[in-house]
């Protein structure tokens, strides 16, 4: 709570200093008390009883004419409204504090009204007014020397850039915070900066940087003894290496972080680390292990009431059964996770899931509804001023558009995802971008753009040492042989993502070991790619070949490549799986 005008949280003393007040009939010392104890009852997190005294000391300040009490009254009954999830209310409050503490020249008492209505706008999902609170409290806590309380209030300014999906500003507000943070002595409150400056660097693809922070942070939650900073940090580092494709370490680092959760019973948090367990054993293809995780994340996060929470499990779960084919399943969790980011006012969850959604109703060829969904999700993402969310919907638009033929209209949503990608730093999205671009060139025959978006592409991935990088290097080459009049380079044949190809070997293993029940749906995607492979025209048949051969072995046919083929080691890793029985899937 704020505007502490009485530091004594000895409850009897105050209680007798009230009794007192009263039988005096001292109006004056009555208020005093009351105020007194709603600050003390809300250091012990009481709210509800410091709600009763508060709202009794509020009518005896405005009787006495006491109007810094009255403004100081009005903020703490805000803070204590927004403790106990009442919005409006807690709006309502600092909103009347303001004029008050204003008229009063009270410009300590008018920052940290801000700071708090900040705080009520950030919690409400108004991240723009948020972020106008905190401006607008920034210069005045400067003026006043509150060195401490402006670094805080950098620190919150940075977390809604980082939202916001505007990673340079997150970065420049992180970084001013930090350094007047540990001159504070304000430890909590640097380790969690670093933890969140963290967060930004994983976004902008600069892993390195991301574990550094994260390592700097552990020691001192480990110095301040906060169990739960600690494993959100560890949470982190397991997701900084499964970006890196680490993934042996990120289970460590999220076992850990799960091990502290259940030790301080922190069930939200187990459910967000199972859930990001369940992650990486969707990146690795063993989709029964992720269900697994996912479906134990579930009940704890409908058991804690975390519907955000539970909403963001049912699209992960739905993003195994796309994975898997099963689009219909797919579609029926994120129809649930629809509804319920709709009943809790989630607009950026109900963008993520409108955004997937349409991604799998082009896959089901239903490219009209996938566009009305995708425009839906990019209206909301404008709307919030989600950057990051709206670069990476135009782009699934525009894999719409190219899916209709419509190269014009795709390259259009492509080249205006680029600009945005590039404002916020999302390196990652901007590859992937220049990507589609350049092979929308190619079969456009523009062959000399589709080297140059290719090349920012590589460049790309060599910078954020992306597993893609020999793939694209690959394609590059193809073009520029094509550029020359020259047949591609044998080196230049694989161009399927490393990704993509090792979930290709783990699915086949797996149908066609422990997991026999997904293998009809596991022989429906292997025949879509094969037919899209076919539709690619020559340059396609290596993976024409690979997805024949994979065929092959689904229907319990012998299979094989030529020597040097590209897919060789693919095919054997396969054969070479099924024969050990799946035992590494």
């Amino acid at each position: 709570m704020s505007q502490d005008y009485g530091s004594d949280t000895d409850f009897e003393m105050l209680k007798r200093r009230l009794a007192a007040a009263r039988q005096a009939r001292n109006r004056m010392g009555e208020a005093r008390a009351l105020y007194d104890l709603g600050l003390a009852y809300g250091r012990q997190e009481n709210h509800q009883s410091a709600l009763d005294q508060l709202t009794q000391a509020l009518p005896l300040m405005r009787e006495i004419g006491n109007r810094p009490g009255e403004a100081a009254t009005l903020t703490n009954l805000g803070t204590v409204y927004n403790a106990l999830g009442d919005y409006p209310q807690a709006l309502r409050y600092l909103n009347e504090a303001l004029p008050t503490l204003r008229e009063a020249g009270d410009r300590s008492g008018e920052a940290t009204t801000l700071t708090n209505l900040g705080a009520v706008y950030y919690d409400l999902g108004d991240r723009q007014q948020a972020l106008r609170c905190y401006r607008e409290a920034l210069p005045i806590l400067r003026e006043v020397g509150d060195r401490r309380t402006e670094a805080t209030t950098l620190a919150n300014i940075g977390a809604i850039y980082h939202d916001l999906g505007d990673r340079q500003q997150a970065l420049h507000a992180y970084n001013e915070a930090l350094p007047m943070l540990h001159e504070a002595g304000d430890r909590s409150g640097e380790a969690a900066t670093l933890n969140n400056l963290g967060l930004v660097y994983h976004a902008l693809g600069d892993h390195q940087q991301a574990l550094h922070t994260y390592n700097k942070a552990l020691p001192i939650w480990h110095e301040v003894g906060d169990r739960s900073g600690e494993a959100s940090t560890f949470n982190n580092l397991g997701a900084v290496y499964k970006a890196l494709g680490d993934y042996p370490q990120a289970l460590r680092a999220y076992s850990k972080a799960l091990s502290i959760r259940r030790e301080v019973g922190d069930r939200p948090g187990e459910a967000s680390t199972l859930n990001h367990i369940g992650g990486i054993y969707d990146t690795l293809g063993d989709h029964q292990q992720a269900l697994r995780y996912y479906n134990e994340a579930l009940p704890i996060r409908r058991e804690v009431g975390d519907r955000f929470g539970e909403a963001a499990t049912l699209n992960n779960i739905g993003g195994i059964y796309d994975d898997l084919g099963e689009r219909q399943q797919a579609l029926r969790h994120y129809r649930e996770a629809l509804s319920i980011t709709r009943e809790v006012g989630d607009r950026s969850g109900e963008a993520t899931t409108l955004n997937n959604i349409g991604v799998v109703s082009g896959a089901l060829g239903d490219h009209q509804q996938a566009l009305r969904d995708l425009n839906e999700a990019l209206s909301i993402r404008r709307e919030i001023g989600d950057r990051l969310g709206e670069a990476a919907t135009l782009n699934n638009i525009g894999a719409a558009y190219r899916a209709l033929g419509d190269h014009s209209q795709a390259l259009r949503y492509y080249h205006e995802a680029l600009p945005i990608r590039r404002e916020v730093g999302d390196r990652s999205g901007e590859a992937v971008t220049c990507y589609n671009m350049a092979m929308i060139l190619q079969d456009e025959n523009q062959l000399a753009k589709a080297a140059e978006y290719l090349e920012r592409c590589v460049e790309l991935d060599e910078q954020m040492q992306h597993p893609d990088l020999e793939s694209d290097r690959a394609m590059l080459a193809r073009i520029r042989a094509k550029l020359r009049g020259e047949a591609p380079p044998a080196s230049a044949a694989q161009i399927m993502p490393a990704e993509q190809l090792s979930k290709i070997v783990r699915n086949t293993v797996a149908v066609l070991t422990f997991a026999k029940n997904k293998r009809v749906e596991w022989r429906g995607s292997v025949s879509k790619n094969l037919e899209h492979a076919r539709n690619q025209g020559p340059d396609w048949q290596i993976e024409v070949d690979f997805y024949t051969a994979i065929l092959a072995l689904l229907d319990g046919e012998n299979a094989a490549l030529p020597a040097g083929h590209p897919y060789e080691d693919a095919l054997r890793a396969i054969q070479a799986g099924i024969a050990e029985g799946g035992g590494d899937s």
